[in-house]
């Protein structure tokens, strides 16, 4: 028998030749479908609708100039409103009625936590979610595809690194109670730790507070030189401002979560000389490459607005899904992308995101911050990743601790 028929053995074969040439949920001949689920209507949705506008801009460059292979992306789009409880029948949406390839992007640990199950059964792949949390790469899973450290390693590598900088012996911690302030208090000790000094004193606060008049007297009753901010955006505003107002002025260091612009225009002077971990360099025109500026001009034109840091991390996360799709080939499918994800080498982008790869036991593509401070009302980048293996702690002959830096070196 040479082709599938409708008699009864030949439905069998038909069930098979089916099979044989069934498609990949979301690859189709002319378009690859993906998802996204992010916050367009909640409290966060200044960083969600950049981030979608980033992708999107991304895709539409890449399906202007014939998509990938043949095939042009499509982005659907859906609202969490930060709700964990909104995202997940928004990937059911995704996965069973859009039927989407892969999910880009999602904002949230909770809410990537949330989804992720929902993905995983239909073997759809979460890429590059918009969290810091180790929960997006460990346990290690062949779906899993995280690009940002967590907040712990963010503040493990900076706190020892600013300590010798800025010969700071008395760190001490401000943290939000909640499971977000509680990584950046453990990568606070751990990073201390690394100079055998313990932290002098912590505090915390509970979410959505305003004052901190009474944190950081006590903080600064404790003699802290060096303050580790387990903050957001708006208290690391207020933290640092009831700070000024009592002449407190340790070093203060934020992460990742608090470097924004909205930081700078809302906290004026007071935020001078605040420090952050950080990936992207906020795009500016003044200050970023011609590159970079041509891209804000595109943006500008394509979205009626001026584009903020969320933007160019949307951006970075399609442009570095197109890299492993180009790689995976034409005959595209879950395996494929799999392979492709596992020996592609994402290189350092326009923005400064860091060189990226990944393999079967390591999802994160890069584990490392950089640091940039805040003075006059921009952010300017003090230094570039900082490893693992790049400081190394010492004692001198004078019996004191310091660490140095060696030259750059990606493991």
């Amino acid at each position: 028998m040479t082709r599938c028929s409708k008699t009864a053995l030949g439905w069998v074969i038909a069930t098979a030749c089916l099979g044989a040439v069934a498609q990949t949920q979301g690859v189709e001949r002319n378009q690859i479908v993906v998802g996204s689920i992010t916050d367009l209507s909640g409290p966060v949705s200044a960083v969600g609708k950049p981030t979608r506008q980033g992708m999107l801009l991304r895709m539409e460059e890449l399906n202007e100039l014939g998509g990938v292979h043949g095939r042009k992306l499509r982005l659907v789009v859906e609202d969490s409103a930060y709700d964990p409880r909104r995202a997940v029948p928004a990937a059911q949406k995704l996965v069973n009625q859009d039927k989407v390839f892969a999910i880009l992007g999602t904002l949230g640990t909770a809410q990537n936590v949330a989804t992720m199950p929902v993905l995983f059964e239909k073997n759809v792949i979460n890429f590059y979610p918009m969290a810091a949390a180790r929960e997006m790469f460990e346990p290690a899973h062949r779906l899993k595809t995280a690009f940002m450290p967590t907040y712990f390693d963010q503040t493990r590598i900076a706190v020892p690194r600013l300590m010798q900088e800025r010969k700071a012996s008395k760190p001490c911690v401000l943290y939000q109670d909640d499971d977000f302030g509680l990584e950046v208090l453990r990568g606070a000790e751990a990073g201390a730790a690394t100079l055998k000094v313990a932290l002098v004193e912590k505090a915390n606060y509970k979410r959505g507070a305003t004052d901190f008049s009474s944190q950081m007297a006590r903080l600064k009753a404790a003699g802290c030189d060096l303050v580790v901010l387990g903050t957001i955006l708006r208290e690391t505003v207020a933290s640092v401002s009831d700070a000024r107002k009592i002449a407190f002025n340790p070093v203060f260091l934020t992460s990742m979560g608090a470097y924004s612009g909205v930081t700078a225009r809302l906290g004026g002077k007071a935020m001078d000389g605040l420090y952050a971990t950080m990936m992207a360099e906020i795009p500016s025109a003044d200050a970023s490459t011609e590159q970079v500026r041509h891209w804000m001009a595109r943006y500008r034109t394509r979205f009626n607005e001026e584009p903020s840091e969320y933007a160019a991390y949307g951006y970075h996360i399609a442009d570095s899904f197109i890299r492993v799709l180009q790689k995976a080939g034409p005959k595209l499918d879950v395996d494929s992308f799999v392979r492709a994800l596992e020996t592609v080498q994402i290189p350092r982008d326009m923005f400064g995101f860091m060189e990226e790869s990944f393999t079967p036991t390591r999802r994160l593509g890069n584990p490392y911050p950089r640091l940039s401070q805040l003075y006059d009302g921009r952010w300017r980048v003090v230094s570039d990743y900082i490893t693992f293996n790049e400081l190394k702690v010492q004692l001198g002959k004078d019996g004191r601790l310091t660490v140095s830096s060696e030259k750059f070196d990606r493991p």
